[in-house]
């Protein structure tokens, strides 16, 4: 059973930007420039961590080329270890990953969207519902019309950074005696430098969204690698050129010392009233990514249901609409769970570490299929991820530092996030023994 190949590569491209543009780069470069002292770092800083996501955009360009299938990572984890690593991490991505992200940024937007029409924020669980539920009606209706509501939200969020960046340049550069950092710079450089990568490279993370969508982009072996790497490129200059704004406009002490710098430059920039203008991009922000959450991801559940290591029903099509409309409503309804009861927070923050084990896992499949797959075995003209084989490795060494991180830095939550995954071991028991021999698996 096969989806209906909608996306051409304009609506690929704004799936990567959307994927990647969300909040964190109206939050992110205040906790950047609390671990380094100085501008010339924490330009450097945005920069290696372009470059590492840049390096995984390679990767996976090159993985998309080989298996244009729905799922992406759960398709290639399948392919190069074994269906037990692609169930856990489509299992992970369910219960904590995608489903606990999607209530996190339900809750946000729905804040910030009544923080800009100057309501009171104390029924925001029932805007989050309300706002997960609008979207999924969205995506059940076809993926062209979820990627055209896409394509409107990322072309907005980009008018707001685009707003900051030729505001921010066009000003005299602001003078350093702003506010005081709120916390002391770290003793090293090199030090301070790994700390900031982890919230770079949360910021940087969401190019593998285009990969879920395979099945339902035309051309996916051409159209895919050109989505990557133009949404990459796109990516990295918009966030130098809104650090450099940042920078300019508050200094590093005062981007420091904020917990708002979009709002803070935005207010320098334009005046008072440009509070309002934050609130908006931030809540158009996250509906995109709501929106990216149910176009994308929900098909790695029916790739999933069609291998039959999950519910079937999940790899039914709509007969109208021809969209995984179960997978669609299943994660809708288990975000709108979390998002009312308030139980997502745990969970996030438990399987940060969990999340670039498996970028780490598809990162080094490279190394599996170049030894499996020959490049003379290939279609001709396929994409390869080029410095191979140091530019996969540097990404696979990243995500392995970033996991180590997360344990470090909170053991507890990484504990649980154990334990949930453990617990997709008696459900993918359950149901490879209930498959059909005819199944694929």
């Amino acid at each position: 059973m096969s989806l209906k190949r909608a996306l051409g590569p304009f609506d690929a491209t704004m799936v990567v930007v959307g994927g990647i543009i969300g909040s964190g780069i109206f939050v992110v470069p205040a906790v950047v420039a609390q671990r380094l002292p100085t501008s010339a770092l924490v330009l450097a800083a945005w920069l290696v961590g372009g470059g590492i996501a840049l390096a995984g955009a390679f990767a996976f360009a090159e993985l998309a080329a080989l298996f244009p299938q729905a799922g992406g990572e759960y398709a290639y984890l399948r392919e190069a270890y074994h269906p037990l690593v692609a169930f856990l991490f489509g299992w992970a991505s369910l219960l904590m990953i995608q489903g606990g992200g999607l209530a996190a940024v339900a809750v946000t937007f729905a804040h910030y969207a009544l923080t800009w029409m100057g309501r009171d924020a104390s029924n925001a669980a029932a805007w989050s519902a309300a706002a997960i539920t609008v979207v999924a009606a969205v995506n059940v209706l076809g993926a062209k019309p979820g990627s055209r509501l896409l394509n409107v939200l990322v072309i907005s969020k980009m008018g707001a950074l685009g707003a900051l960046i030729l505001g921010g340049l066009l000003l005299p550069r602001a003078s350093s005696n702003g506010p005081a950092p709120s916390g002391p710079a770290p003793t090293s450089a090199w030090l301070g430098l790994g700390a900031a990568l982890v919230p770079i490279l949360f910021a940087y993370g969401g190019w593998q969204s285009v990969n879920l969508v395979a099945e339902e982009t035309r051309e996916p072996r051409r159209t895919l690698p050109i989505a990557l790497l133009a949404g990459m490129a796109i990516v990295i200059l918009v966030y130098m050129l809104a650090n450099v704004v940042y920078l300019q406009v508050l200094s590093r002490p005062g981007l420091a010392a904020t917990g708002t710098p979009a709002a803070d430059a935005l207010r320098r920039i334009y005046g008072p009233g440009a509070d309002r203008l934050v609130a908006a991009a931030i809540a158009i922000s996250a509906f995109g990514f709501l929106d990216l959450t149910l176009l994308a991801q929900t098909r790695i559940y029916f790739a999933m249901g069609r291998d039959g290591v999950f519910l079937p029903g999940l790899a039914r099509l709509h007969p109208k609409f021809q969209t995984p409309a179960l997978a669609i409503l299943l994660q809708a309804g288990w975000g709108i769970l979390l998002a009312l009861t308030g139980t997502f927070a745990e969970l996030v923050d438990s399987v940060v570490f969990g999340d670039w084990i498996f970028f780490g896992l598809t990162g080094a499949a490279i190394f599996v299929f170049r030894r499996r797959l020959p490049v003379a075995s290939r279609e001709p003209g396929a994409f390869r991820t080029p410095g191979y084989p140091v530019i996969p490795a540097l990404f696979v060494l990243a995500a392995a530092v970033v996991v180590a991180g997360a344990i470090r830095s909170s053991p507890g939550r990484s504990l649980v996030g154990v334990v949930l995954l453990a617990t997709g071991l008696p459900v993918y028991r359950f149901f490879t023994r209930r498959r059909t021999p005819g199944e694929a698996g």
